[in-house]
């Protein structure tokens, strides 16, 4: 049994405005299979300039299985967390951990290139730093001539 903590988000929603920063998934993103997969929880926050994008991947051997690829302006973090268990044949009764195919995609800035972007992982968490995403992002003021 688990535990349920109902609470509403503040006006001010930074998760929104990121999220709206980096645009929904791509249209060709929904066409993805995902049947027998997962979606790794993520985070996206603003570090000066850099973004900084983080994905959940608990046991996950990421020099074999994830591939962090920058396609068409988009950031594209796709694997599979494969079931090392697969062929036991007592079974389980309890299964929590999700395995299978996974793929996250962000929207960038068309200023980003595959230079500015760095990845790193440490304690299950996959960590991908896009230097300087928000350069450049503050609105600026155009003087009204008569």
């Amino acid at each position: 049994m688990s535990n349920l903590a109902l609470w509403s988000r503040p006006a001010w929603d930074t998760d929104r405005w990121l999220r709206d920063f980096f645009g929904p998934a791509a249209v060709a993103d929904w066409f993805q299979p995902t049947a027998s997969g997962f979606s790794p929880a993520a985070e996206v926050v603003k570090d000066g300039d850099d973004a900084v994008v983080r994905l959940e991947l608990p046991g996950v051997d990421v020099e074999k299985d994830v591939n962090v690829e920058l396609d068409r302006g988009r950031l594209v973090i796709h694997g599979e967390h494969r079931d090392e268990f697969a062929d036991d044949k007592d079974g389980r009764t309890v299964r929590e951990i999700r395995y299978g195919s996974f793929r996250r995609s962000f929207q960038l800035p068309a200023h980003v290139t595959r230079e500015a972007i760095t990845a790193s992982y440490d304690a299950g968490v996959l960590t991908v730093r896009v230097a300087g995403a928000y350069a450049g992002t503050q609105a600026q003021r155009i003087a009204i001539t008569k």
